[in-house]
């Protein structure tokens, strides 16, 4: 992995699966200690921006699954006058 960031694709471009590979890259090149001061520094800019990248899908995904498990459910209202409409 490059420290240049002109070489890195763009965030918006990348799967969750695409950017979580390469934010555990980054993670094991800072973990490592060998990069200098400036790579450092573009790792943790680069990393940062993974890490919202990933978070955005999992947003998303969160959303996707809420609103598939709880669909827009018919007005209180409506569930309260068929009760009555059976009665009369």
């Amino acid at each position: 992995m490059s420290t240049n960031p002109s070489t890195f694709p763009d965030v918006d471009s990348l799967s969750y699966e695409q950017a979580r590979a390469e934010l555990v890259e980054v993670v094991q090149r800072l973990e490592q200690g060998a990069a200098t001061l400036e790579e450092s520094l573009t790792l943790w800019e680069r990393g940062e921006a993974l890490a919202a990248r990933c978070q955005t899908w999992l947003d998303g995904a969160r959303e996707r699954l809420r609103a598939v498990s709880h669909p827009t459910a018919a007005p209180a209202r409506d569930a309260e006058l068929a009760p009555e409409e059976d009665l009369a």
